[in-house]
């Protein structure tokens, strides 16, 4: 990070197969955002479409109209967008986070993890790396949902120079606290912050809480949504940033002869 950065997070209700009306509210919480002095807003998952499995592969070939949108958001209002949207490739679906900065898409990333729970891995196609993007606002370290669940994917991101890791996501009841625990030690374990947008209301048999959060490099919670749609906003500070990892120096003590170096 080069500076302090005002950082948003737009949490909605996901309209199930309706790009219209998703982009419509996702561009309706852009603007508000940027009016009250954002730089970086992050979008939950799917959040064009929803899971509408049925019907993806149709709704992914909206995808780029979507980007195209974005990047006018981005250019207007001086703004780095991140979110996750279906994009299809040939044959293959996959949930793919795009990060658009200055007007332009500048990085993308495929999730890595797929939920087979609920059937994810039967329907889409998993990324093959992580990714690390830079942009205006710092480097941002890019993960989707169940990704977070795998702690490795985060310290080696943040091995790789992440600032702020931007965390879209569909995460349902009753795992409120493994989402608020887990996102708080991904932060305090690798010393960066985190900005994790999650959406709410129902979609069929699933009940999505909200409860998305701005997470301080300590782990403080800066700001939380709750239950309904809303946009927050929180200031990450570099010095803070910086002050912390000097006070408690983890990375100079780790030991990667013991345990292994990352890939």
């Amino acid at each position: 990070m080069k500076h302090d950065v005002n950082v948003a997070i737009a949490q909605f209700n996901i309209a199930l197969g309706d790009v219209d009306k998703n982009l419509a509210t996702a561009s309706a919480a852009i603007n508000r955002a940027a009016a009250r002095g954002a730089r970086l807003i992050v979008l939950p998952e799917m959040w064009s479409s929803g899971y509408d499995y049925r019907h993806l592969a149709q709704l992914a070939e909206r995808t780029p109209h979507v980007l195209l949108a974005l990047q006018a958001l981005s250019l207007d209002h001086n703004m780095t967008i991140v979110g996750s949207l279906p994009e299809k490739v040939g044959d293959s679906l996959y949930n793919t986070a795009y990060v658009v900065d200055g007007g332009k898409e500048i990085g993308s990333y495929r999730k890595l993890h797929l939920f087979s729970n609920m059937g994810e891995d039967r329907f889409l196609a998993a990324g093959q790396r992580s990714c690390v993007v830079p942009t205006s606002v710092g480097r941002l370290g890019l993960a989707v949902c169940y990704d977070l669940r795998f702690p490795e994917l985060f310290r080696k991101m943040a091995l790789e120079g992440a600032d702020i890791i931007c965390l879209p996501a569909e995460w349902p009841k009753p795992r409120q606290e493994h989402w608020r625990t887990l996102l708080r030690a991904r932060a305090i374990e690798n010393q960066l912050f985190v900005a994790a947008a999650n959406c709410c209301g129902i979609q069929g048999k699933l009940d999505f809480f909200g409860m998305s959060l701005l997470i301080s490099a300590r782990g403080e919670v800066l700001a939380e949504g709750q239950e309904k749609d809303v946009e927050l906003l929180a200031t990450f500070r570099k010095e803070e940033l910086i002050k912390y990892r000097g006070e408690i120096p983890c990375f100079n003590d780790r030991r990667p002869d013991i345990y292994g170096k990352l890939p």
